[in-house]
């Protein structure tokens, strides 16, 4: 049985607990949640009985959208009802406390690398909300703690369990249309746009709590499909600007309750290099208004010998073929077991129940720690990119030798001793 301590009890914890329930609901019951912690105890109380603490946080997001920040409050009691859950305001105490072998953090991204060491340093095994860590340091050490240790380590990356983007991968490494030659993906202003605190959470707007702003909070799932769909990338070129430099907060009326200064970027666009020599192009914003200009038929992977434009795969003769249909009768039930274990089609399920047996069987999880490492690296590149005005290479990211925009975060946690 492996017992698992949630770290951090935001709204984003609803789309986890829901995955956990999907577990429970096929039969799967070799873990219980055994403790929670939130800075604010009512904070943990808010998920931990139905009937007990304070009422739900009000969605950021209208659930239509299927945004996992929309997903429906859960409790755990609507799941599990055989232990005592415990509740604590300092993770410190929980991972000292006993009571459990794994760790789910799901804290503010400034603590992962804070939470994680203490949790990795105690023996037990970590499963850590993306992006990784503030800076690429900082999930180095992680990483090559978990290592050293024999831990399983995980990131959540909710991107590539989606059954598109599986599809994609899929066609991609089965060559449906030829060498891949261009990926582009992205848009332009939307929901948050123009000057919205984005999810409700000021952290994201300053560069020691958030360490860049779209850059790594969306650029690690752009750059984790890019990887997973198209393969590495080698080298980065970028542009990253604070278009709008103070973000509100506003009340069902419309009046401004809270204004806040932002310090990272809020738009970004960049050219990426792939090992195997395709081009990759990325647009993001924050800013620029609420009606979000995209990219015809993106997400899109142009080939030598065909092309995927969003659900289609357009053929090198000009046949347009469903993508999900495509793939639905040709991948062999072995990779459908692979892609969708007992037939889930819920990300947050698929990874709960992909880490819980890399514990069970000794090993890291499908979207381990070293994953989200590189995409971590590859965000931050934009950034880097962006600082320096010239292209810089992931592998140069990596090893700290380019770090001039993550260096004041490094100086500021101590982590460059």
């Amino acid at each position: 049985m492996v017992r698992i301590g949630i770290v951090g009890c935001g709204r984003i914890l609803n789309a986890h607990l829901q995955g956990y329930m999907r577990l429970r609901e096929l039969g799967i019951d070799n873990f219980r949640i055994t403790a929670l912690c939130a800075r604010r105890e009512p904070d943990a109380l808010m998920f931990r009985k139905r009937g007990e603490g304070p009422p739900p946080r009000p969605p950021v997001l209208d659930p239509s959208t299927g945004d996992p920040l929309a997903a429906p409050h859960t409790y755990l009691s609507d799941f599990q009802d055989d232990v005592e859950v415990a509740v604590y305001t300092d993770y410190r105490e929980l991972i000292a406390g006993g009571k459990v072998d794994a760790i789910n953090d799901l804290t503010t991204l400034s603590l992962h690398h804070q939470v994680g060491e203490a949790s990795l340093d105690a023996g037990l095994h970590l499963l850590t909300q993306k992006p990784l860590a503030v800076s690429v340091r900082a999930a180095h050490r992680l990483v090559d703690k978990a290592a050293r240790r024999g831990l399983s380590f995980g990131v959540f990356e909710n991107v590539r369990q989606a059954p598109m983007v599986r599809a994609m991968s899929w066609a991609v490494r089965n060559g449906l249309i030829g060498e891949p030659q261009v990926s582009v993906m992205g848009s332009l202003g939307g929901f948050w746009s123009p000057d919205r605190v984005v999810a409700d959470t000021p952290w994201r707007h300053d560069k020691l709590q958030g360490g860049g702003g779209g850059s790594i909070d969306i650029g690690v799932h752009q750059m984790h499909w890019q990887r997973y769909v198209v393969g590495e990338i080698a080298a980065v070129s970028a542009v990253a600007r604070t278009l709008v430099g103070e973000r509100h907060r506003r009340d069902a009326a419309g009046t401004i309750i809270e204004s806040i200064q932002a310090n990272v970027d809020d738009t970004y666009l960049a050219t990426l290099l792939f090992e195997r020599g395709t081009i990759g192009q990325l647009w993001w914003s924050w800013a620029l208004g609420q009606d979000d200009l995209t990219i015809n038929g993106a997400p899109a992977v142009l080939g030598s010998a065909g092309s995927i434009r969003g659900d289609t795969i357009i053929t090198s003769d000009g046949d347009r073929l469903p993508l999900l249909d495509t793939f639905n009768a040709q991948v062999s039930s072995a990779e459908r077991e692979q892609y969708f274990p007992l037939g889930l089609t819920d990300p947050y399920a698929i990874q709960n129940l992909d880490w819980l047996r890399a514990i069970a069987n000794g090993g890291d999880p499908e979207t381990s720690g070293r994953e989200g490492l590189l995409d971590l690296a590859c965000a931050f590149a934009m950034l880097e990119s962006s600082i320096l005005g010239r292209q810089v290479s992931i592998a140069e990211v990596l090893d700290g030798r380019v770090d001039t925009y993550q260096r004041p975060i490094d100086e500021h946690y101590g982590l460059l001793s």
